[in-house]
């Protein structure tokens, strides 16, 4: 007879939380966007760099400008060696020097325009104006947007002061388009470029992401697999020498030492076949699990159970039912069994009609106990604080 009195607080399994396991996916993707955006700078130092020391100089002395032309060069090349201080360092760019760097390059880019005549404009004497869409992707390459807003504010400058210097005819407008098109594109060629690479080690992240769950999960698989073998190692290795008695006729049937030591080993392998059930409360079905055993040699057991659900190490359960599965697999009619859980502490005792001998603590179980005429009183008791 089993009477169940739970308290009405739901008990949840534990659930396996996926916070941690993303966070550290998200940590490895702006690693990997990190890596990927320091490369992609270094590379575009080395092109401007190049540009503004061929193109610029070579512009500024083989034709006449204005001395504000030398003046925005000047700026240019100190807002390139500004960022390289943290490119060389693979750090990203201070959100200050971003800010600066684009307001003085976009600065440069006017007034080296300004200084130009008319008949120069979008020619091989305009140095500027390929160079400072180079300038501005070293900046902002990790902010599209407001890359994509200073792109368009520089065409459209360098394109109105064009047309404010004069009245174009179409031959020029379509010079004019081929130069915009071609530099731009170019531009944002190497932007589109370094989104496939993000991309692509976003999926590079992921992938190793997933191999790694996988491996963690074979790796716990095969575990718990070895745990489970040991665990029926360790109760077969006393059924079996048992049963290969039984079989060579060195034990009789009949005996009752006999007979309890067959009771306890199928009382101890039914209690490890329950744990390894999946169940909302793990603690009171392998008691129950003993309990049965018990009931199908004709022992009449009366179980009482009580307190909400609190979830247990597989461990301790092992240590709170040994004491349990030795009474009642030496219990001749009656038993009474009791499951206690509190905050505190839980509590498995049982009274039997037979002579047990009590054991003491086992690990972090206390256990207690005593004999009274022909009952024996058995409690195991673990804190869970």
């Amino acid at each position: 007879m089993i009477d169940q009195r739970v308290g009405a607080r739901s008990w949840a399994g534990p659930v396996l939380s996926r916070g941690r396991d993303e966070g550290g996916r998200g940590d490895d993707s702006r690693e990997a966007e990190r890596h990927v955006f320091a490369g992609v700078r270094l590379i575009l130092l080395g092109v401007t760099a190049v540009l503004q020391a061929s193109l610029g100089f070579g512009a500024l002395l083989t034709y006449p400008h204005h001395p504000a032309a030398r003046v925005t060069l000047a700026v240019l090349v100190s807002v390139t060696l500004l960022c390289a201080v943290w490119v060389v360092r693979r750090e990203p760019l201070p959100r200050v020097v971003v800010v600066g760097g684009v307001v003085a390059v976009m600065a440069a880019s006017a007034v080296a325009t300004a200084v130009l005549p008319s008949y120069a404009h979008f020619g091989p004497a305009h140095w500027s104006w390929g160079q400072i869409g180079w300038s501005l992707l070293l900046l902002l390459l990790d902010r599209v947007p407001a890359l994509l807003a200073a792109q368009a504010a520089h065409i459209v400058l360098g394109v109105g002061q064009w047309l404010l210097a004069g009245t174009p005819d179409r031959a020029a407008v379509g010079n004019v388009g081929v130069v915009v098109l071609s530099v731009t594109s170019l531009q944002l060629g190497a932007l589109v470029m370094t989104r496939f690479m993000l991309r692509n080690a976003a999926q590079a992240v992921e992938v190793a992401a997933e191999r790694e769950r996988a491996a963690t999960r074979a790796a716990l698989a095969e575990q718990w697999e070895q745990d489970l073998r040991a665990g029926f190692a360790g109760q077969l290795g006393s059924t079996l020498p048992l049963l290969a008695d039984l079989a060579d006729g060195v034990l009789d049937p009949r005996d009752d030492d006999t007979r309890r030591r067959c009771a306890l080993a199928a009382t101890q392998l039914r209690r490890l076949f329950a744990e390894n059930d999946d169940v909302p409360d793990p603690l009171v079905h392998e008691v129950t699990a003993c309990v049965h055993v018990a009931e199908r040699r004709g022992v009449a057991v009366s179980l009482a159970v009580s307190g909400a659900p609190v979830p247990v190490p597989t461990d301790v359960r092992r240590e709170l039912t040994g004491p349990l599965v030795e009474a009642l697999s030496a219990a001749r009619e009656r038993a009474r069994v009791s499951l206690l859980r509190t905050e505190g502490e839980v509590r498995v005792a049982v009274v039997s009609d037979a002579e047990v001998e009590v054991g003491t603590a086992r690990g972090r179980v206390e256990v207690e106990g005593g004999t009274y005429g022909r009952h024996t009183r058995m409690e195991a008791r673990w804190r869970t604080s």
